[in-house]
């Protein structure tokens, strides 16, 4: 048994590159899908992971055991979806949000200024806020189309 000290989870306290590329997840509910999109993106070395409108505890050890201890490693906030993206606005972060109404493939993008990914959840994806705050709306394929 051990007593410790909580990691902070603010937004203030993200300490980010010039041009970061953050992973938003808004609302996500399975801790086993949150440790996977950590684990995820400590593979694609993002800058640092926002959980927007929890629904789990961040240290539920199911979030841990799924993450492989990514929640540790990498930069990690949670916040309201308001406070996320003010906080994206007062530091001109682009925002991309994931929806398949009026959206434009991923790969036609520049990724090289402080951008933002967010996805939502798997039932209803994103909430309508990310959809009208969101710098361009960006459809992920599931599967490419091969070419004949």
């Amino acid at each position: 048994m051990a007593v410790a000290q909580s990691k902070s989870l603010q937004l203030s306290d993200l300490k980010l590159t010039k041009n970061p590329l953050i992973l938003v997840a808004e609302a996500i509910e399975k801790p086993g899908n949150i440790g996977a999109l950590l684990r995820t993106a400590d593979a694609a070395n993002i800058d640092a992971v926002i959980i927007a409108n929890p629904k789990s505890d961040m240290f539920n050890p199911n979030i841990i055991r799924s993450s492989v201890g990514c929640l540790f490693t990498r930069q990690i906030a949670t916040a309201t979806s308001e406070e996320v993206i003010a906080y994206f606005k007062e530091n001109n972060i682009a925002i991309y949000s994931a929806t398949l109404q009026d959206s434009t493939t991923y790969h036609s993008q520049d990724y090289t200024t402080p951008t933002a990914l967010v996805v939502g959840t798997e039932a209803t994806g994103l909430t309508e806020i990310w959809r009208t705050q969101s710098t361009k709306t960006l459809l992920f394929p599931c599967k490419e189309k091969s070419i004949q």
